[in-house]
Order: C-alpha cells, then structure tokens, then sequence
C-alpha cells in the first residue's frame, strides 16, 4: 500500500466515484485535493473504453496501490446501475463526478440531433438518485448551455430539482389532500397526485402508470359524450386521442424503439447524409412529446365539435402532467396558490425540505483561472444534497496576471525533433527572450518563492503529500499485459514521441509559426505551393495561455520547434504530471479514435486535473 500512514491516519475519508472516468482528469484531482482533516477515498470509476481502464488501472491499482476498482459498462445499460450497486455494496457514497459524453453538445463541430450521447446525462441522474451523494458534479463543455435553445440546460436542472426525499413525500400529499383538493376537477388531482406518487413508486410502478390512464380514459369519455355514436368512433381526431393514449402508455417499448434507432444511426455515423432525415424522423414520431403534441391538437377539434371546452382543458392538462418532471408538477402547484401568500410559502419552506438537492444556474469555469496553462472553459453542475451547504462558485487560484504561460509548462520539452522519441529527460533548448516569465509557485499556480516551476511540479508530481509509488511508472499497449510484469516498459519521460513529417509539412508548419497565425500565412503558402486542406492550424503564444487542448495533435504548432505537440506536451498544458502514463496506441485514424481511445483523445477529452483539484478542494470545504 502505497498511501503515507500519516497522512491517512489523521483525516476522514470521503468516498468518491468518477462516472463517465476517461483518462482520469477528475480522478487524479481528487487524488491531489485534501484539507486538514478530510481526503478523497476513491472507491470506483466507470467508463465504457478498454483503454480508459488500462490507464486507470496502471495509475491507481499499480502505481498508487489503492483497491479502486474500475467497472467498465456503457451507463445506458439497463444492468449497469444493478451491477455498480453490487460493486460498492453497502457503503454510502459522499461525491460522484462525471463528464457524460460531451460530443453533441460542442461548439467545436456539427451538433448531431437526437444523438444517442444527448442522453446520458440521464443516465448519470439516475445513479444519483439510486446512491443520494452529497455531492455531485456533472461537467460538460459550454455548448451544452445554448444546444436546443437552452432546453437542455433547463432540462438538466428540471431533471436535478426533481430528485426527491422519498422519506418526505407523505409531508407533500398530505398538503396537497389538505390545500389543492378542493381547488381543481378531482380527476385533475387524482392525476396530478398519481404523477407524484409515480415518482417514488419503484415496484408499484406499473400499477400507478395503470391507475393514471384509467383516469385519462374516463377523461375521453366525457370529452366525447356530446358526440354522436359513429363520430366519437371513427372520426380522425378522436381516433387519434385513443390511438394516442395506447402509444403514450407503450412508452417502454418506444424507449427500446427509439434506443435501437439512435444506436443504428449512431454506428452506421448517420450524419450529414440523406438519411439522417428519415431517421430523425422516426425517433421523433414516437417521442412523449410528437405523441402529447398531436393528441392536444385533436383534443381542441374534438372540444370545439363536442362543446366541451371545460373538460378537454381538464383532460389537455392531464396530458401535460403525464410527461412532465416532478419540478413541472410542482410549479403547476404552485400556481394553483398564487393567490394565497400564507399558503405559498409554506408550501415553499416545504419543497426546499422534499427536494434532495439543491443547485443554482451552472457555472462556467475557466481552466487557466485554477493554474492551468489553457484557456479551457467548462460547464460545471454542482448539485449539493439539502443537508449540505450550497455552491455556487470555485474560488479562482490565480489572478489573470499570475496565470501560467505555455513557455513555462513546455519550456523542458524542446529536445526531440522530427520522428524523435524521449524516454529521458535532455537538455532543452532555452529561449532567452522567454525565459523571465518562469515562476516559482505553488501546486494550485499562485507565485510562491517557497514553491516549484511548474515544469517542477509535472515532474516531481504534485500526489507526494500522500504516496510513495507501489510500481514505479510504466507503460503497456493493452489490457492482456497488464498481469505481465515482465512486459512494462519502464523508463524516465513517457508519451514523448513526435510524429515524422515529410520536408513539405515541415515547410508549412515553418511558415505558418513565422506570421503566428494561419490566415496570416495563406498567401505565402500559396505562393509557395504549400496551401493545405486543412481548415484550421493554431500557433501556440508561449507568453499566454494555450486554447483548448482537443483531440487532433497536428491542430496546434509548437512555438519554436515548429512540429506538432507530443502527447507528453499537451498533457502538460491539461496540467497532467508527467508520471501520469497515457496508456495504448498514440494515436488512429477515424472512426477508430472513437473505438480505441488513442493517448492524444485521452488527453484531449480529460477534466484539467488542476482545475478538478479545485473543485475537490471546494466540495472538501463546505462537506458537512
């Protein structure tokens, strides 16, 4: 066991899972975060790729020697929340983080609609409804606030306000018997009390969703009893409310429908072709909401036909709280008693105790503000459990005048050249006009004389305050030599290898770094014959902050050695210690990258361990 005894010894564990764990940008800065009395006890990470776990399990099975287990399963599995419930047994779990799949929310490329990824953050909800941590962080890139005209954004918090105390619930309908009863239709009550009850309901699921249609069904008959016989039996609109009900109640077999769908679309990468119309199309036809869109249509014809204004609106209501979120619900409630200020806000002092947690708008973080070389921004949703205090913000570690520059992370790097792989640390090529804006600091990137470079802190690491090396660090290219001792290749400098470029990309490389911007260096390019397809390439400034690391090493031109970045390089400026191995193949080609999880698309796709540092530090602070 690697962990120092005296480290451990004198503060509390807090249990924690990394969901949705890719390299482990979130893991390893929980590993780096502690106060004086509290620390991360990393119980479980998840991912679906065989490469996330191999570097997983080397860095923290082999290297750090905690029992850690790695559970690799795609979340939106119907056993995955079965099987992780039976991983970690009985143990109560403080903090949960995850970055569900972030692609189809990016700015970065085209939005893909109705991609399977859109709902995982669905998923992820649902185990924290099933193990209620105190905590949870759930991250995403900035896309995510403006995809769907916001909807998303508001869908996520709907979906978080919605996790309830089912212990509770008796206090909510006890009030509504007491103080809605009386004030809507009772087959209005009976299904907005149905609904509620159906959140809770576990195994009397079935028989709730039964009770909620009965009561619509009843609802059509009075909507159709002004109707003449051979209308209310085969006119279009009234066929298409029966019709309508029996596919809204057939809603697990839409959801296997729609999941087999988006799972074709998805592999056979339906995108930007003729058939991604169709396909959409379909999954649309058996949404809740094309279903309850064309039903309310036919219930305003039927209505009109049938002079029966007052019970379709009854029944149109009905409708809507069927496929609403519990947070919905409750502002339905809540309307009801907008005339009464007394009862308003017992009802509010009643939901603040029934909602398990709480959370404001999210936050955008911005990575260079917490001592990463990068000007990354992230979305971050803290949803803090109601006995624990709120967050609503992550405490910068640097001022905007003391953010780290890219020569300071990179400056030791500049020793390998064209196809060159370091296994050792060399002499680098030192840059004179650069060189002053080397700083001490300290781990979290405040200027600090008693501190390290952070080119120090990478290589010493910043996990010492609590581990010594089980194993010292080594690289392997798969799973199947993991349990082979003799096959780790162990060596000083790890993920260091340049790619080997021909004469001409080297040419256009050179020239793009010379005017320090591509637009800048079309012309020249073109008059020298070395135009490239490629739409964009972005020359690192050493004196600022580097853009955000992605996926695509060729993306981004060295400063000064005019080559694109190793893995080693844009780990670095991710803010990851050069100890962390980046395990498999460096990198693949197309729809590979996705499958294989190369080095550079670990490193690519990673939370910041610096920026997660911050976080941890923050839940670590307030965690009662």
């Amino acid at each position: 066991m690697s962990e120092k005894k005296e480290f451990i010894s004198t503060r509390k564990g807090i249990k924690y899972l990394d969901l949705f764990a890719g390299a482990g940008g979130f893991s390893e800065g929980f590993m780096q975060a502690y106060t004086d009395d509290k620390y991360y006890d990393f119980r479980l990470a998840s991912d679906i790729n065989e490469n996330c776990e191999l570097t997983h399990r080397v860095r923290y099975n082999k290297m750090l020697g905690l029992d850690t287990k790695f559970m690799r399963q795609d979340i939106m599995e119907d056993s995955f929340l079965p099987n992780l419930l039976k991983e970690i047994g009985n143990q109560d779990i403080d903090v949960i983080t995850g970055g569900p799949s972030c692609q189809s929310f990016s700015l970065a490329g085209r939005r893909k609609k109705l991609d399977k990824r859109d709902d995982l953050f669905y998923h992820y909800l649902k185990v924290i409804k099933a193990l209620r941590p105190k905590y949870f962080v759930m991250e995403n890139v900035k896309g995510i606030l403006t995809k769907d005209e916001g909807r998303i954004k508001e869908r996520i918090l709907r979906e978080i306000r919605s996790i309830v105390d089912d212990m509770k619930m008796a206090l909510l309908y006890a009030f509504l018997d007491d103080n809605l009863k009386s004030k809507i239709s009772p087959s209005l009550y009976s299904a907005l009390y149905t609904r509620m009850c159906m959140e809770t309901a576990d195994g009397d699921w079935n028989q709730m969703n039964e009770m909620y249609f009965n009561n619509l069904d009843q609802q059509l008959k009075e909507v159709t009893k002004n109707l003449p016989y051979n209308v209310s039996k085969s006119n279009v609109a009234v066929n298409t409310i029966r019709h309508g009900l029996i596919l809204l109640k057939m809603r697990k077999e839409r959801d296997e429908i729609r999941k087999q769908v988006i799972q074709l679309k998805t592999s056979a990468h339906i995108d930007n072709d003729t058939f991604v119309d169709g396909y959409n199309a379909i999954v649309e036809a058996i949404s809740d909401e094309q279903i309850l869109d064309n039903i309310l249509n036919a219930v305003d014809v039927v209505a009109e036909m049938g002079k029966c204004e007052k019970e379709a609106k009854v029944l149109k209501k009905s409708l809507e709280v069927l496929t609403a979120t519990f947070d919905e619900c409750i502002d339905f409630v809540r309307e009801q008693f907008a005339d009464n200020e007394m009862l308003l806000a017992r009802f509010e002092e009643l939901m603040s105790d029934i909602r398990l947690y709480n959370i404001t708008e999210p936050m955008v973080l911005l990575s260079s503000n917490y001592g990463v070389p990068q000007n990354r921004e992230r979305v971050v949703f803290i949803g803090c459990r109601n006995d624990q205090e709120l967050i609503t913000e992550i405490p910068a570690t640097v001022t905007e005048e003391e953010k780290v520059k890219v020569y300071e992370a990179l400056w030791d790097m500049d020793m390998v050249g064209n196809g060159d792989t370091a296994t050792k640390y060399k002499k680098p090529k030192l840059i004179s006009e650069y060189e002053p804006v080397k700083k001490k600091r300290a781990i979290q990137g405040k200027p600090d004389e008693r501190g390290l470079l952070f080119s120090e802190w990478s290589r010493i690491g910043r996990l010492g305050h609590r581990f010594d090396f089980d194993e010292e660090p080594f690289y392997i290219p798969n799973m199947s030599e993991l349990e082979h001792p003799d096959k780790y290749q162990h060596m000083e400098l790890f993920n260091h290898q340049t790619s080997l470029q021909n004469e001409t990309v080297r040419e256009r490389l050179k020239i793009i770094a010379k005017h320090k911007d591509y637009d800048l260096a079309k012309s020249e390019l073109k008059e020298k014959g070395l135009e490239s397809q490629k739409r964009n390439y972005v020359v690192l400034n050493p004196l600022g902050q580097s853009p955000t690391v992605c996926t695509m090493p060729d993306d981004f031109i060295h400063y000064s050695a005019f080559r694109p970045m190793t893995v080693r390089e844009m780990a670095r400026l991710q803010s990851f210690d050069d100890s962390f191995v980046f395990q498999g193949k460096r990198q693949t080609g197309g729809n590979n990258r996705q499958k294989e999880i190369p080095q550079y698309t670990l490193v690519g796709n990673a939370v910041p361990p610096l920026m997660a540092r911050a976080i941890a530090n923050t839940l670590l602070q307030h965690i009662k």
